[in-house]
């Protein structure tokens, strides 16, 4: 049985296309792995939970400019983009959550997985979120979390801003708060 009052880590989209030199770069995204990865290694070590999340989209989604939507070609499924990037720890214990599998912008972790049920089953009720973008997947991610009824944690060391709008991630940061996410 497991334990109660768990706790899980989110690792939101660390992958090589969001991550400087890749298709959809997040200006020094890569900064922020050595926190995540000291992080990952704090949850493992007393048996909480890790999640690392991946966009990994089929190639002809309209979530790309080439088919309608607002964003280049990035993180297609089976390529180097879509790959967690090589300096993020890896660990048999981390659970992986793909999304974006079909025509929609799917930027949480939760939109459209299992991920509510997995953590319920690990009975997690407090959730920590990190990763790549502020403004995009950790925000939609942090928003699915509370709604779901976990407590959450926002980790602005380990995270980076798209910031289409110069401001954007500070904008993001602020709605999680007002949302009642616990900023550290």
């Amino acid at each position: 049985m497991a334990d109660s009052n768990r706790k899980a880590l989110i690792i939101a989209d660390v992958q090589n296309d969001f991550c400087p030199g890749g298709a959809l770069a997040v200006p020094h995204g890569d900064e922020i792995i050595p926190k995540l990865n000291e992080l990952t290694k704090e949850f493992l070590d007393r048996g909480d939970v890790v999640v690392k999340s991946r966009d990994w989209h089929p190639p002809d989604t309209n979530h790309f400019v080439t088919h309608g939507g607002i964003w280049p070609v990035h993180c297609v499924r089976n390529t180097s983009g879509a790959d967690f990037h090589s300096e993020l720890l890896d660990d048999p214990r981390i659970i992986v959550v793909s999304k974006g599998l079909g025509n929609g912008d799917n930027y949480s972790a939760f939109d459209r997985t299992d991920l509510t049920m997995t953590l319920r089953d690990y009975n997690v009720d407090e959730i920590w979120v990190g990763g790549l973008a502020t403004d995009y997947c950790v925000k939609d991610t942090v928003f699915d979390a509370l709604k779901a009824g976990f407590k959450v944690v926002v980790l602005t060391e380990a995270m980076r801003a798209v910031d289409l709008r110069p401001g954007d991630g500070d904008r993001a940061i602020g709605a999680m708060r007002k949302a009642g996410a616990q900023i550290y």
